[in-house]
């Protein structure tokens, strides 16, 4: 009866063991759960969605592995990213995994004036599209309060931002956010380097990226080795501060393609 009960026991730990493995075999190579704490990507993005991350698009380096412990130099099975695409990736000084746009391919010369993104001096026209609305109230679970362009608003009251579609040069349209006129409205002329993608994210006033450097406490050019993947679809979807807070799920949001 030991006996049994000893092989019982390894037959369990093994099966575990496997699980593991296989679990870590797949978030490796195909797909990474991710979940939005920042409201950096409204409003194609909200604090909450559940994604999971197409580790698959942009081929493989040494962050696609848990702890960074792939043992890969450079990049393998690597294919180009595209204008326009919702990417993952590691910040390379902090260690922190993002969400932004990618916005500038090697080689591009990128610039923000008076709010309007130009693309090798090339404006990337914006069509208001209304307005969007949110609860002022905290968020997630960094209970993160949005910023709004009516301020001041009290908790419980209609937080609105003016929304636009913006058109970048291939083509690609997507939502964008304006709170204001903000620091960052208007820049210098960023270059980006080879090998290196400028991200932003699609709520201007209200997203560290690209536009500040990384000495500065922003995200500055970004690696191809540091990319983690493409996010293509919201999974799941849940407005409070615990997944199963089931009244705060957002039904509407699940299985939605991210555009």
């Amino acid at each position: 009866m030991a006996e049994k009960k000893e092989e019982g026991i390894v037959d369990t730990i093994k099966t575990i063991v496997w699980a593991l493995l296989i679990a870590g075999v797949f978030r490796t190579l195909f797909f990474q759960p991710f979940w939005i704490p920042t409201g950096s990507m409204k409003d194609t993005l909200l604090i909450g969605d559940f994604l999971f991350v197409n580790k698959m698009a942009y081929g493989y380096s040494k962050y696609s592995c848990p702890f960074s412990v792939c043992p890969i130099s450079g990049r393998v099975f690597a294919s180009e990213p595209e204008r326009g695409d919702v990417v993952v990736f590691r910040h390379p000084t902090l260690g922190t995994d993002y969400v932004k746009r990618l916005i500038g391919l090697p080689g591009d010369k990128i610039q923000v004036k008076e709010g309007i993104l130009y693309i090798n001096d090339v404006a990337a026209p914006q069509t208001p599209d209304g307005i969007f609305e949110e609860i002022k109230a905290p968020q997630g679970r960094f209970a993160t309060q949005p910023l709004c362009a009516n301020r001041p608003v009290g908790n419980g009251g209609t937080c609105l931002k003016s929304r636009a579609i913006e058109t970048l040069p291939n083509g690609v349209k997507h939502s964008v956010l304006n709170v204001g006129t903000g620091r960052l409205d208007n820049t210098n002329v960023f270059t980006v380097p080879e090998g290196n993608f400028f991200f932003m994210g699609d709520n201007r006033d209200n997203s560290t990226d690209s536009r500040v450097s990384q000495n500065a406490g922003g995200v500055g050019m970004v690696p191809f080795e540091y990319l983690l993947g493409r996010a293509d679809r919201i999974v799941f979807s849940a407005a409070g501060k615990r997944l199963f807070y089931f009244w705060t799920w957002r039904s509407d949001r699940f299985f939605k393609g991210i555009e």
